[in-house]
């Protein structure tokens, strides 16, 4: 049974930093989606494997990172300066296939995600 096990969440102060972790092992594509209470599941960012590439929403884009490290076969995504609207249940999602750079934000388009791990960003 393929698993994404995640962590990394926390409760962190605004203007601070956390790194999330997604063992994924197999995926050509794997991302962050976030869901806020009482907020449709939203699209975070995205990097793919094999003919690379990284996305992110604009409402992270400069502060979150992701990266990977392919000995370990885990994708990081590293949050900085956060701030309160930021507080929500990250999901790591993966695809098998490559997801095409118009489809990377379609939750559809991944077969696979995680328990989801809760990042509470408050004072």
């Amino acid at each position: 049974q393929v698993q994404l096990v995640e962590s990394g969440g926390g409760l962190v102060q605004p203007g601070g930093s956390l790194r999330l972790s997604c063992a994924a092992s197999g995926f050509n594509t794997v991302g962050w989606f976030r869901q806020a209470p009482g907020k449709e599941r939203e699209f975070v960012s995205t990097l793919r494997r094999s003919g690379g590439g990284t996305y992110y929403a604009e409402a992270v884009k400069g502060r979150f990172t992701i990266s990977e490290d392919r000995d370990k076969n885990t994708v990081y995504l590293q949050m900085n300066t956060l701030r309160p609207e930021d507080t929500a249940v990250y999901y790591c999602a993966a695809a098998v296939n490559r997801i095409i750079t118009s489809a990377v934000t379609n939750q559809r388009r991944y077969n696979y995600w995680g328990q989801g791990t809760q990042v509470t960003v408050s004072a």
